[in-house]
């Protein structure tokens, strides 16, 4: 039972607790003798923070699987024996005001030795009542918090229409040749497909003075009459 002197603490000390008192530090948190449930105990909100500093960083809600739960780290027997249960099924899942109101009953009934970190936190009973609310006594859900809802979002304005020439899918002007250069593309009625030549071309298309003239035609756009790329555009006539 809780309330034997011998026996059971509600955690076991700390790391830190055994390490401290093996080194004999001055003012280390070491274990107390239990104290039987003779006088009313309490201890301000103040001293419990500091035990819960000491305990698991101050989270009140911390639950890492060790067996110990919430800002006091209780063990689920010591947390049932001091009535926590009316409030949550484990500390963790209880308010930071239910764990110090049950944490006060546990004081009451083994002392502060029942914290490895008593001593750290200064936990004795002061007779300070820490006159915490604790609510209703409900449980507190293991579900995420509420969030809050998105800003509406600002009426969509629509942009002013551009000109065709500059949108992204306006005609290419220029075309890759095999080696990746970038050359002009023209904008004649004939497009140069692969084994096309200016002979040839003028030649199916009956060009009035042959490939010279389809040459002076396109001179802006072909800049070696021995040199032209699928892709162009060049024109027959003028």
């Amino acid at each position: 039972m809780l309330l034997n002197r011998k026996g059971n603490k509600h955690r076991r000390p700390s790391k830190a607790v055994r390490v401290a008192t093996l080194a004999g530090v001055a003012g280390a948190a070491v274990a107390v003798p239990l104290m039987g449930a003779t006088n009313a105990s309490a201890a301000s909100v103040a001293t419990w923070d500091a035990v819960a500093q000491c305990e698991s960083g101050g989270n009140w809600s911390i639950n890492t699987g060790n067996g110990y739960y919430g800002g006091l780290q209780f063990s689920q027997s010591s947390w049932a024996a001091a009535g926590g249960t009316q409030y949550a099924p484990r500390a963790d899942l209880a308010t930071k005001a239910q764990q110090i109101a049950t944490a006060e009953k546990l004081l009451d009934m083994q002392g502060p030795g029942a914290w490895a970190c008593a001593g750290a936190g200064n936990l004795t009973n002061d007779g300070v009542d820490p006159g915490v609310d604790t609510g209703s006594g409900a449980a507190k859900q293991e579900a995420a918090p509420k969030q809050e809802a998105a800003p509406k979002k600002a009426e969509r304005t629509e942009a002013p229409a551009t000109n065709r020439s500059d949108r992204s899918d306006a005609p290419k002007k220029t075309v890759t040749t095999p080696t990746g250069k970038n050359v002009a593309k023209g904008d004649g009625e004939y497009k140069v497909v692969a084994g096309d030549t200016l002979s040839k071309i003028a030649a199916d298309h009956h060009v009035k003075g042959g490939w010279e003239r389809l040459f002076k035609l396109n001179k802006d756009i072909v800049q070696d009459a021995d040199l032209i790329y699928p892709g162009q555009q060049l024109h027959l006539t003028k």
